[in-house]
């Protein structure tokens, strides 16, 4: 299982390269448009089918709509540990077999949670695609929440967070972000979340949980790849729509803080060799109407070896070994933050100045022609890559149904990012960069006694 999807690059990655395209720009129109039939069951599941002759394969993504935001705030991490729960056992399926079986039949799987899903992948050959969809077909009713498994999992997430978070340089810096950036949020916890309250958890407490998330009227199931629509319809109608329908999940009610000033903090890390720093301001969104201007505003200043950042702080002055904005959408917020790493011998001061220089510097003289060319063709070369695989097709789709109730979205988003102007990236910054209501987090190499 892949774990949390954190952040869409590792914070720990210096910025990579990034080829510079052509100027010419190409709308989604002069792209083949990706065709798919969406329907819907009695139980509130939204099956999605797309086909793609390409490969003798077939995908199919599990959404459900549960994320960290979504729990108790005294029972934090239960999405991520149904992540792994997932994995165990069901009624037909005994215990530490789901592994075999999909490897048997020559697939793959995987798993992501973040702060609004949990999603499962399954990657087979097409004449194997009944086995993946009845996999999850018991998963999404007939998942064991018995003591062994639980128990079994609360070790392997306890061993998770040591060494995702105890155990890396940094490696507490997504938790004090979320915590102080969304001060006594939804949003003020990570994915993995409190070690005691997995620890303390009752199995009663689990078997609820599951029990008002893991319904199919919260879920959407993607089928892409090599396959007959008439036939995988008829698996999907014999494994979900017999499936019993039930009310909609209750949520717990959103809360959302904004800062109302500067919080700085300075953290001694023993396993950090280099000063770091993180800037964190809150952002859009995904459904927000500045989102696409703030992604093209992010690859002006930290997309590849001619941005803003990189020129600066790596190129110029070298002050920085690492200097980069990771631009974290969520469903009802979003985080903008900034991670610079100094050089040796360097000033971490100095690293963080530069960077509200660069901020100035654009709000003040805004953008050239050339750079906005530049982070288009960024975002059209990702929307040819996501377009390459079933697997990443099906990924898209299922996002799109599950945020927007839009999966043709797929072959028109692109034009989003092409209608931004250069007054729309300044006008972005602006809203979300021109404040001193951030959060500044300053790591400091420690010698262990």
């Amino acid at each position: 299982m892949s774990g949390i999807k954190i952040f869409k690059y590792s914070i720990l990655m210096s910025i990579g390269l990034m080829t510079l395209f052509s100027t010419q720009l190409i709308s989604s129109e002069k792209f083949k448009p990706i065709s798919f039939t969406r329907d819907s069951l009695e139980n509130g599941l939204v099956v999605i089918y797309h086909i793609d002759k390409s490969a003798p394969v077939v995908s199919t993504i599990m959404h459900y709509k549960v994320g960290s935001k979504d729990e108790n705030p005294s029972l934090t991490g239960f999405a991520h540990f149904f992540e792994h729960l997932m994995f165990e056992a069901t009624d037909k399926i005994p215990r530490s077999e789901l592994d075999e079986m999909i490897q048997s039949a020559g697939g793959r799987f995987n798993a992501h949670t973040a702060f609004d899903e949990t999603v499962y992948y399954i990657d087979v050959p097409s004449n194997q695609l009944p086995l993946a969809l009845w996999i999850e077909s018991q998963r999404i009713r007939k998942l064991k929440v018995d003591e062994i498994g639980v128990e079994t999992q609360r070790g392997v997430i306890q061993e998770e967070r040591k060494q995702r978070t105890e155990n890396q340089p940094y490696g507490m810096a997504f938790d004090k972000i979320m915590a102080n950036l969304f001060p006594s949020g939804s949003y003020s916890w990570t994915p993995i979340g409190s070690k005691e309250h997995i620890a303390n958890a009752t199995l009663e407490q689990f078997k609820k949980f599951y029990d008002n998330f893991y319904q199919p009227n919260n879920a959407t199931l993607v089928i892409s790849g090599d396959f007959d629509i008439a036939t995988a319809r008829k698996y999907v109608d014999s494994y979900f729509a017999k499936i019993p329908g039930s009310p909609m999940p209750k949520r717990e009610k959103f809360v959302d803080a904004d800062l109302k000033q500067e919080v700085r903090d300075v953290i001694k890390d023993k396993l950090a060799q280099l000063p770091a720093v993180f800037v964190g301001y809150k952002g859009p969104s995904m459904l927000d109407s500045m989102y696409y201007a703030t992604q093209v505003l992010n690859a002006v200043l930290s997309s590849g070896e001619s941005s803003r950042l990189y020129k600066k702080l790596i190129d110029e002055t070298q002050e920085a070994v690492s200097a980069s904005i990771e631009m974290v959408p969520m469903e009802k917020s979003g985080m903008f933050l900034f991670v610079g790493i100094s050089g040796p011998g360097k000033s971490i001061g100095n690293v963080e100045s530069l960077f509200y220089k660069e901020i100035e510097n654009l709000i003040k003289n805004g953008i050239t022609d050339e750079e906005l060319t530049k982070a288009k063709n960024i975002f059209e070369a990702e929307f040819v890559e996501s377009k390459k695989s079933a697997s990443s097709k099906a990924r898209t789709l299922a996002s799109y149904q599950s945020y927007y109730g839009q999966p043709d979205l797929i072959n028109s988003e692109l034009d989003k990012y092409l209608t931004v102007s250069k007054l729309d990236v300044v006008n972005a910054a602006k809203r979300f960069l021109d404040t001193k209501n951030k959060l500044v987090l300053v790591f400091e190499p420690a010698l262990s006694n």
